[in-house]
């Protein structure tokens, strides 16, 4: 335990996560397939890889590919997403214990949590069967459920909406700036974590979460009554 760690207990009602890149590690797969898109449509993968991470297929594979039809770029999506899956997603340190403790003794009027994604309705449940991580109770919002991907609000006041609550009374967790502006622009409170981008590159992308810690070890969950309190590391080492 480094010598000096702040340390926070906050109380909301739900937690709402994103998938890859906070609860699991899709980046092999995440690599090799924009590697495979950019030889087949002549663009530069690393970065699209970069600039593309948090935001929907749907919306950056128009960008890249320009398909000519919506089958067309669907098929793009469902052909991305099996290059990752096959790229071997793992859990992310802290995850596994985290779900679990929102999980354990929970109100009956309360599920917690749900997780808020920028991948697909095929793809989101696959990837966590692979992982080995539940399907949140209520179900879960992918880039399927709404018009506009992060960083607009909407992906995470689904998330809210789908949970009953406020969205003033969720905490987000994320990896990725555009998920960080979309959580924020939803009323919500945004924890990045430090899975994907260092807390030097958070810092300057601008997206100003509320708060950085190294990964999803460093927070820790209990509920009391029907609040779940969380508490947050966010020491720097």
């Amino acid at each position: 335990m480094p010598s000096t760690v702040t340390a926070h207990a906050h109380s909301w009602r739900q937690i709402l996560f994103d998938l890859d890149g906070t609860l699991v590690d899709t980046t092999p797969g995440v690599l090799k397939a924009w590697q495979t898109f950019a030889k087949e449509y002549a663009f530069n993968g690393a970065d699209a890889a970069l600039k593309s991470h948090g935001r929907r297929l749907y919306d950056t594979l128009q960008d890249y590919c320009r398909p000519k039809n919506e089958a067309q770029l669907e098929a793009a999506v469902h052909c991305f997403e099996s290059i990752v899956l096959a790229g071997g997603p793992a859990v992310l340190p802290g995850a596994s214990a985290l779900l679990q403790r929102i999980g354990a003794g929970s109100p009956e009027t309360a599920s917690g949590w749900t997780i808020v994604t920028s991948s697909t309705n095929v793809y989101a449940p696959q990837v966590l069967n692979v992982c080995g991580l539940p399907v949140p109770p209520l179900g879960l919002v992918t880039s399927s459920d709404v018009a506009n991907g992060k960083p607009h609000p909407a992906p995470y006041l689904a998330g809210a909406r789908r949970l009953g609550v406020d969205p003033k009374n969720c905490i987000v967790i994320e990896d990725a700036p555009s998920g960080i502006l979309s959580g924020r622009a939803a009323g919500c409170i945004v924890i990045a974590v430090c899975t994907s981008h260092t807390r030097q590159q958070l810092v300057a992308s601008g997206s100003k979460p509320h708060f950085i810690v190294k990964d999803l070890t460093r927070l820790s969950a209990r509920w009391i009554g029907e609040a779940l309190e969380v508490s947050i590391d966010d020491s720097a080492a």
